[in-house]
């Protein structure tokens, strides 16, 4: 018996400066297995009874939840992050989503970062939803770098029970994707699928774009039986139009199906 393969998934980040609800309509429309709501400044992403209405009049699941920790909604469901954090395990459990996607703390969080392995492996503890943090990358200022997350932006520096692979985040950061997910091994329970040019800024290019293993990756996840998921999370604010926007989508797509599907022989 063969294991399903992984579901291929959108991040409604991916159409901004379209909406969240758009980014539904954008999925369904084009085939995706579900989507990833990113909590933003959007006042739908932030309305669980919302999101459930397009999650059905659209017949699409809300497959996991990226909790609002970027600067950009630092003020979004409050500024506590803690209980920013319950929310979003409150709307997973409601939508039966698998995964919260949560980054390291930045360091001026000092409390919350101090708090932050203890308190996610505690919170892992009472749910069945997954907190799986997220790799970063060293912020540059010129040519010099500095650390802005704490504990630390390698998530493997820490004993995480579930982690979040993002291919933008390892062409900042100049990290091995492979070596990383190799590192991770069981504990890589969700992917965000994008590329990079290993340019100091995060890029989030369309697959097989940039200078990223995404081929090998996929291959790799596809060939292991990988039971996450994979999210597509490019940036397309930059298309010229619409069209332009949903090929991009549909590239995506088609990569990442392609190339799970070699790696599981199919």
């Amino acid at each position: 018996m063969t294991s399903a393969a992984p579901l291929v998934t959108l991040s409604t980040a991916s159409v901004y400066p379209e909406t969240t609800a758009a980014a539904f309509e954008t999925a369904a429309r084009l085939g995706y297995d579900g989507v990833e709501v990113m909590v933003m400044t959007d006042a739908v992403s932030q309305d669980p009874d919302a999101l459930r209405r397009l999650s059905d009049h659209y017949e699409l699941p809300i497959t996991s939840i990226h909790a609002p920790c970027l600067l950009v909604s630092q003020r979004v469901w409050g500024s506590e992050p803690w209980p920013k954090l319950r929310r979003a395990q409150a709307a997973a459990e409601l939508f039966g989503a698998a995964t919260v996607v949560v980054h390291p703390p930045f360091r001026w969080q000092r409390d919350y970062a101090r708090e932050f392995v203890a308190g996610i492996e505690a919170m892992a503890d009472e749910t069945d939803t997954r907190f799986a943090v997220e790799n970063m990358f060293p912020w540059r200022a010129g040519s010099r770098g500095f650390a802005a997350y704490s504990p630390n932006w390698d998530v493997r520096d820490e004993d995480y029970r579930h982690a979040t692979l993002d291919l933008s985040h390892t062409s900042v950061s100049g990290s091995d994707a492979i070596q990383m997910a190799a590192d991770l091994g069981d504990r890589l329970a969700h992917v965000h699928l994008a590329d990079g040019s290993g340019a100091a800024r995060d890029e989030h290019l369309v697959p097989g774009r940039g200078t990223q293993p995404c081929a090998e990756l996929l291959q790799t996840l596809g060939a292991s039986g990988f039971s996450g998921q994979v999210v597509i999370e490019i940036s397309t604010r930059k298309a010229a139009t619409r069209d332009d926007r949903e090929a991009d989508l549909v590239e995506s797509l088609a990569f990442a199906r392609e190339h799970l599907a070699k790696g599981a022989g199919a």
